[in-house]
């Protein structure tokens, strides 16, 4: 890795997520390569799924990082091919979006068991209890699913294993 690649990835390790600002895109696994060919640097990002309506303010949040890190010339490609998957998520965003309250995905296998009408066993980002239940397949964005714990209570996003 380049002086210049690292700079950048230190640079984007800053971005925060615009729905989740607790994560960082390199930690959501949204950014996928950094690459300094010929005095440009590429950057590879994909968003967590194709209709993701903050693609194009991560994009920007993207180039105004690296311009700010003085890393010009920039290229940003967004990548569809591989789709990005939950299992993307570094461990320490994951612990990240627990502490913010948002259950991280249980595995990293897609949800089959939800599309069956199957209960899944989440834990609780709050008191750690399994005894919850799903309240909606559809949370506060289209990633997240809203449960609720019986033991504590409280309210929860889980975000969805994609």
């Amino acid at each position: 890795m380049t002086e210049r690649e690292s700079k950048a990835w230190e640079s984007l390790s800053l971005v925060e997520d615009p729905e989740i600002p607790v994560i960082s895109v390199v930690e959501l696994g949204i950014v996928r390569s950094v690459t300094d060919i010929d005095g440009v640097l590429n950057v590879e990002i994909t968003p967590t799924y194709s209709g993701c309506p903050a693609t194009q303010v991560i994009e920007d949040s993207v180039i105004e990082a690296l311009k700010q890190a003085q890393l010009e010339p920039i290229h940003v490609k967004t990548v569809l091919s591989p789709s990005w998957s939950t299992s993307m998520i570094l461990e320490s965003g994951k612990e990240k979006l627990k502490k913010y309250g948002v259950a991280p995905p249980a595995d990293e296998s897609t949800d089959k068991r939800a599309l069956m009408g199957d209960e899944r066993q989440i834990n609780c980002p709050q008191c750690g209890s399994n005894n919850t239940i799903m309240v909606s397949q559809f949370g506060s964005t289209p990633c997240k699913a809203h449960f609720k714990c019986k033991d504590c209570l409280e309210p929860f996003d889980y975000f969805k294993c994609l």
